[in-house]
């Protein structure tokens, strides 16, 4: 119901940028700049300063933001609560998530919570940590998973579950021999990363520097945005990678990967992350509990 002219400008005032709001809404820069003509005319001001590749809201674009919240925010609500008359819980459900938990944790939540309410319709966005952060902020997505503390100070952070990662390798990689590992021992072995922005790259990070350890020092031979590429590369022999324990469970069984913790043992929190000042429905209420106690269970075995 809300004017589309006002989530573009929104997209855009979050993100100061007509590059990423297109990429936000999944809209081409050309039709963003468009609709921001568009709505300068309406209200024959301009909203925002350009200049030196870069934008700012002008006085008056402050004030459209304001309003644009507010607007939006009730437009949602407003669709919620009337779908919710018919007291089923239903409708489209937009969910974001960090590659590991999309790829390995997510799929049978989304089909059982599906199975419980056939009147849902999820979708699944699948990015890194930040990316899925950002889009929640943006309000195009209900909710996100990440593996990673937000930095989003709009976003509400709910813990699910701890999950650990762990030194992954071939079964002829040198580092395989060893039960246990700490993370001096990695120093100068060929090493497989995720990229940068993702969760688990985040964490890893943090954990290196806290033993005194450069990340930057570490003999990087890769950078890779998916985890099942990881997996592959590894299995070659080529380096050592540190992933989520859930992401090699296939390769585990079958002996293409062994997987060693580290000592200390490097554990991270799972969360969910959901606006602040949006009102959330029934669905993503139901969505939220149920996917928790779920994850949950995954942190117990």
């Amino acid at each position: 119901m809300a004017d589309r002219r006002l989530q573009v400008f929104h997209a855009v005032a979050k993100q100061l940028s007509f590059t990423k709001a297109a990429d936000v809404l999944f809209m081409t820069q050309p039709a963003v700049t468009f609709q921001i003509k568009q709505l300068e005319e309406h209200f024959n001001t301009r909203l925002f300063d350009r200049g030196h590749g870069k934008i700012a809201l002008t006085p008056a674009g402050d004030l459209v933001l304001d309003y644009a919240k507010k607007i939006l925010g009730l437009s949602a609500e407003m669709d919620v609560r009337l779908s919710e008359m018919t007291g089923e819980i239903g409708g489209s459900l937009l969910v974001g998530a960090s590659t590991t938990i999309a790829e390995f944790m997510l799929p049978r939540i989304l089909g059982e919570f599906k199975s419980l309410h056939p009147g849902v319709k999820p979708r699944l966005i699948v990015a890194n940590s930040e990316t899925i952060e950002t889009r929640v902020a943006e309000h195009t997505l209900d909710i996100g998973l990440i593996e990673s503390p937000t930095h989003q100070p709009d976003l509400h952070t709910e813990a699910c579950c701890d999950d650990e990662l762990r030194v992954i390798c071939s079964p002829k990689f040198p580092l395989a021999r060893f039960k246990v590992l700490k993370p001096q021992q990695l120093v100068d072995q060929p090493y497989v990363s995720r990229e940068p922005g993702s969760g688990t790259r985040e964490n890893t990070d943090t954990y290196l520097r806290a033993a005194g350890i450069d990340p930057d020092k570490l003999a990087l031979v890769m950078e890779l945005g998916s985890p099942e590429a990881l997996n592959g590369v590894v299995e070659t022999g080529l380096g050592f990678a540190i992933v989520s324990r859930a992401a090699v469970v296939k390769e585990l069984r079958l002996g293409d990967l062994v997987a060693i913790p580290l000592a200390p043992k490097l554990t991270r929190t799972l969360s969910m992350v959901y606006p602040k000042e949006k009102f959330r429905s029934r669905l993503v209420v139901a969505f939220v509990d149920f996917a928790g106690a779920k994850l949950k269970q995954f942190s117990l075995k």
